[in-house]
């Protein structure tokens, strides 16, 4: 990943100000939306397995509530930085406003690599985490949940310590638990599945059949996986793959022209989402550069890896075939190839709408946890497609009838939510 002079948190202001030139809002309205109301960044000191203490870094941003209590993700990566953690609770306020859930955004994150640290040493960075943070966050303020190298059983750790602290039960604190102990059926699944309802509404929108498609997929996590997973239900055909190998530090594509199975190259994954490279030559697939997976000749890309993927230097690495681009992550794509794809005429689903089934499942999660009784997993992928799918058929109606760019579209309801209840509450 090409993250020289990359800075996500001016990639998300730059975004929400040119959607404030399109709605004229007044300087006030900006000047609150564009940065974020909190932020809490603090050391997280843990005894290690070898009897050293090392200190960890870790972060809680709280963009805005004025739509509910702050919703958003922990992450664990060494790589992480504020400004990460900053844009990624300002993508978080605009999705849960762009399918009207009532939530803020926030988001976390811990300095570290998990392939590195024992179980262990796992839960005491999870356990320190909410020590920091355990009077700013909660079911009525903030509620974290699972992000990138963090899990159900980080959760439940950091559940627990938050109780043992507050002396209650509050399972709604956090989602993303292991099923059983306060998690949904369906959550597993939701983000990815959420980004093939969103594809499979823009399919009908160009009259094209799932089952006459092709698509590649960046990266092989939980995302990646369940958007496969249902984008083969419905019959269309994933050709390429993309990973992180943590041994070789690059990342690597996996080809197979007559379609992956999804079953397979599972077999051969580690718990980080990494393909073992000789187990998946000898079932028959290329094993390309990472970066192929963007200029295969396919009808859908679905970036579902990091941020900074599409750039000014590799959009024009795709095809002249894809006629949609689904983005699983968060922040894939840079303005500068923004503006390649949409002089292109590539249908684009943006982040924060094509990946909000996972916040959405962790709302429905929140409200099963708080009236303590659950629905069965079926009852929850039926919300969840009617959710997604409704907030789809809302930016596409905006999009079509203002003649704006499905990002922008996206972008002008979400802000337009959040910027009115700024005005109902008085903050400005």
């Amino acid at each position: 990943m090409d993250l020289k002079g990359y800075n996500p948190f001016k990639m998300a202001q730059e975004q929400f100000d040119k959607v404030a030139d399109l709605l004229n809002l007044d300087q006030g309205v900006r000047e609150l939306l564009r940065n974020p109301n909190r932020e809490y960044h603090f050391n997280i000191p843990v005894k290690m397995d070898d009897g050293t203490t090392k200190v960890f870094r870790g972060f809680r941003v709280q963009h805005n509530d004025a739509r509910g209590p702050g919703k958003g993700g922990i992450r664990f990566h060494p790589q992480e930085t504020e400004d990460t953690v900053r844009a990624l609770s300002m993508w978080m306020t605009w999705k849960c406003s762009v399918v009207d859930i009532p939530l803020g955004g926030s988001k976390g994150g811990v300095i570290c690599d998990p392939h590195n640290l024992s179980k262990r040493e796992q839960e005491q960075i999870c356990r320190g985490w909410v020590r920091q943070i355990a009077h700013d966050v909660g079911p009525l303020r903030d509620v974290p949940a699972p992000d990138v190298m963090t899990n159900g059983q980080h959760m439940l750790w950091m559940l627990d310590e938050f109780e043992t602290i507050h002396g209650h039960r509050f399972p709604g604190f956090i989602t993303g638990k292991p099923v059983g102990m306060g998690g949904s059926l369906g959550r597993t699944e939701a983000t990815g599945y959420g980004v093939i309802f969103t594809v499979r509404e823009a399919l009908r929108q160009m009259n094209i059949q799932p089952e006459e498609t092709t698509a590649s997929v960046q990266g092989f996590g939980n995302v990646a996986q369940y958007a496969i997973d249902l984008y083969q239900q419905l019959g269309g055909k994933v050709i390429c793959v993309s990973c992180w190998d943590q041994g070789d530090q690059k990342s690597y594509s996996f080809r197979k022209l007559t379609g992956i199975n999804l079953n397979e190259l599972r077999s051969i994954t580690d718990h980080f989402g990494g393909i073992e490279k000789d187990k998946a030559r000898e079932l028959g697939y290329d094993v390309l550069p990472g970066e192929d997976w963007i200029g295969q000749e396919v009808d859908i890309l679905i970036p579902a890896a990091m941020e900074n993927q599409i750039r000014k230097d590799n959009v024009k690495n795709i095809s002249s075939k894809v006629k949609i681009i689904a983005e699983g992550a968060n922040g894939p794509t840079t303005p500068e190839a923004d503006e390649v794809i949409q002089r292109n005429g590539i249908f684009l689903i943006p982040d924060f709408l094509a990946n909000a089934g996972g916040v959405t499942c962790s709302y429905f999660e929140q409200v099963q946890c708080n009236m303590n009784y659950y629905w069965e997993k079926d009852e929850v992928l039926s919300k969840l497609d009617i959710k997604m799918t409704s907030a789809f058929l809302d930016v596409c109606k905006l999009a079509e009838t203002k003649k704006l760019y499905m990002r922008d579209a996206a972008y002008v309801i979400a802000i337009n939510r959040v910027a009115q209840a700024c005005k109902d509450r008085g903050w400005v």
